[in-house]
């Protein structure tokens, strides 16, 4: 199925992919409120399967409540919807997008009397930041937009709102001719790219910023603290300056879209020779590895459907 096609579960039924609208003055249209999640679903030797299901439903359900959103499916339900979405169209490998939105009835800021409309769309979608990009690497540059103090936007939760901040970001970086952008917090340190999270590798150890430093806090984030004690590569969280990243022996980002992906140039500074490093593959061939069934699902982290 290509974008544009197919079916959407729409508040508990499925609908064409052209007939899931909703009115031109919902809530979620002018003020930006909404929540959402992205997952994959991959093709191995053994079927098709959903990367950490589990872990998504739970933030969504976790951005609702930072939100104040009564979602009126259970977890239950939505992760059933999610497995269906993609069996009702026919898809093998997918990206897949479940999101929670105001919808129409009272105009204005306070969006407690309206409507709380839910939907999941699947469509296929290949490497986010372009082809070949998890071997050849990407250029990013620093962007001049800041992400958000942490008593201004709630960045662990995954809100439309929120990423009006991130395509100032993605936008600057694309016009500039590089392929992404890497935002600072508002205290000058690293925070991560517009969507997605950044690590950096210095002598054999690897660093990511906290949560503390106006963070999304990525599930596969996660999945690299693990894959990395896996493999007995330290990973420690420290607030970043700038200047450590043109430092660093590799970079490379993390997330669902991009999964993980090597940094190889940042403001113009060639990381490790402008190459993917060592320890970035190692830990893709695990990544990889499992969402392959070539090594063993510890974790628990595939929904085979």
């Amino acid at each position: 199925m290509t974008f544009g096609k197919g079916e959407i579960w729409y508040d508990g039924k499925f609908v064409k992919w052209s007939e899931a609208t909703t009115h031109i003055l919902s809530h979620v249209v002018h003020y930006g409120s909404s929540i959402f999640e992205s997952m994959r679903c991959y093709k191995n030797d053994k079927g098709t399967v959903i990367f950490r299901l589990k872990a998504h439903i739970n933030r969504l359900y976790e951005s609702a409540k930072i939100y104040r959103i009564e979602i009126p499916f259970s977890k239950e339900t939505f992760t059933k919807a999610v497995i269906e979405t993609v069996q009702k169209n026919n898809l093998k490998e997918c990206y897949v997008r479940p999101f929670v939105f105001r919808g129409y009835g009272n105009m204005g800021l306070n969006p407690l009397k309206n409507p709380v409309c839910c939907a999941i769309a699947a469509w296929e979608w290949g490497e986010y930041l372009g082809e070949g990009v998890r071997e050849k690497g990407v250029s990013v540059r620093v962007s001049s937009w800041r992400r958000p103090a942490p008593d201004t936007f709630p960045a662990l939760a995954k809100a439309g709102g929120n990423y009006l901040n991130s395509q100032l970001i993605k936008m600057e970086a694309v016009q500039d001719g590089f392929d992404e952008g890497i935002a600072l917090d508002a205290h000058g340190y690293v925070s991560e790219g517009s969507g997605e999270n950044i690590f950096m590798v210095k002598n054999g150890v690897i660093y990511t910023p906290p949560t503390s430093a106006s963070i999304l806090a990525g599930i596969t984030r996660h999945s690299i603290f693990v894959i990395a004690r896996n493999l007995n590569i330290r990973v420690e969280q420290h607030l970043i300056p700038r200047e450590a990243l043109y430092l660093a022996d590799e970079v490379f980002f993390t997330g669902t879209a991009v999964e993980i992906t090597p940094v190889v140039k940042i403001d113009n500074i060639p990381i490790n020779k402008g190459k993917r490093g060592i320890t970035t593959k190692k830990l893709q061939d695990e990544f990889f590895g499992i969402i392959e069934g070539k090594i063993t699902d510890s974790q628990q982290w595939l929904t085979y459907l």
